[in-house]
């Protein structure tokens, strides 16, 4: 359906839709489980960002409670799409991969010609994987290697990760609980026991739903690219579904976000005050081919300086990016530095005070560390 809204749509509406639409905005989630779920995957390649992002949607977790998820298997981290790693439930990560896998790995078979890799190695380190792991034991990514060495197979020049990546493509392997800030890797099928089974279109759809409902206002252009499914298949997917979705025509896009979203429009859209202090890869910006919604074009190399591919952490505020944040230590303590696009005026008193409330939080979230102003 398409909405009329009652107040006049701008990208601060949108965004703070957006925020709505992603827990950021409201009461967030009851569980780091169900914040995952309900994000369908989040962009996890900075562990460390990865659990403050969760973190931010849950309200009074701790970095310890997503660790322990998991630690127990309640989310995975694994490389669902795009070859990059994303947080998710582990009963989507299999029907996902079937979607993806073969089209990703059809795209690095340059590569794996390039670094000697064919069905023969790729049999020879699976046997050798799953006998490493076998009967539910779990394996450090250097003790993998070593296992693939001792079986004749090359993990130099990059050669040991794309095997790995391979083999949790093929659903094989997936990384399982934590040593450090390194996860072990484990048998896919002994880690996770209930994978749910559906077909490719069907799988498009409820995937493109999910999205649109966490994520938008959104367009099929950004899900395209975000979960790496031609547009053509996401197209008939949006047919299938739009019925459960409300679009917004905005400067002669369509965007698509849930109907409890799409309400908001009519009962007061939250988020005109907030300020958030987002880690860098948050869904709220780096889940849309089109970033310009929420950032303004002319400070985007400020979030990605020289298009390196590291996104910077951001200060969000009433649902547009304004500026980055950094962290450092000193004494033993964490200082938390707000950096504003505009360096001349800085951020409003009442922006100020809202940003070391979330520094506040920030410390919170490690818990003991000790929070110091700049």
């Amino acid at each position: 359906m398409t909405a009329t809204a009652r107040v006049r749509l701008s990208r601060g509406i949108l965004g703070r839709l957006r925020l709505a639409s992603q827990g950021l905005a409201g009461s967030g989630f009851r569980s780091v489980a169900a914040a995952v779920r309900w994000m369908t995957a989040m962009q996890a390649q900075d562990l460390q960002a990865a659990l403050w992002a969760v973190g931010q949607r849950v309200p009074g977790a701790r970095v310890a409670d997503v660790r322990s998820a998991l630690d127990r298997g309640e989310i995975v981290r694994s490389w669902p799409m795009r070859g990059t790693l994303h947080l998710l439930a582990p009963e989507d990560l299999k029907w996902m991969l079937a979607i993806t896998s073969d089209r990703l790995i059809r795209g690095l078979a340059g590569r794996h010609r390039e670094l000697d890799i064919d069905a023969a190695d790729i049999g020879a380190a699976t046997d050798t994987a799953l006998q490493l792991v076998s009967g539910g034991a779990a394996a450090s990514r250097a003790e993998l290697f070593q296992a693939f060495e001792r079986a004749g197979q090359s993990t130099a020049g990059q050669r040991g990760i794309h095997l790995l990546g391979i083999l949790c493509q093929q659903g094989c392997l997936v990384q399982g609980p934590l040593a450090g800030n390194q996860q072990l890797v484990v048998a896919f099928d002994d880690w996770i026991t209930k994978s749910r089974t559906l077909d490719r279109a069907d799988g498009i759809a409820e995937w493109l739903l999910r999205y649109l409902r966490s994520h938008g206002p959104a367009t099929e252009r950004d899900f395209s690219w975000w979960s790496g499914v031609p547009l053509t298949e996401v197209r008939a997917a949006l047919a299938q579904v739009s019925d459960q979705l409300v679009e917004l025509k905005f400067e002669g896009t369509s965007y698509w976000l849930s109907p409890e979203a799409a309400a908001l429009l009519d009962e007061g859209v939250p988020g005109g005050r907030l300020v958030l202090a987002l880690p860098g890869f948050d869904e709220f910006l780096l889940g849309y081919t089109d970033r310009s919604l929420v950032l303004p074009p002319e400070h985007a190399n400020k979030i990605v300086p020289g298009g390196n591919g590291v996104f910077r952490r951001t200060i969000v505020a009433g649902g547009q990016v304004v500026g980055t944040w950094d962290v450092s230590r000193s004494g033993g303590a964490t200082v938390v530095v707000p950096e504003p696009f505009d360096d001349v005026n800085g951020l409003r008193p009442a922006a100020q005070r809202s940003f070391e409330l979330q520094a506040a939080k920030y410390r919170r979230f490690l818990a003991g560390d000790r929070v110091v102003r700049p």
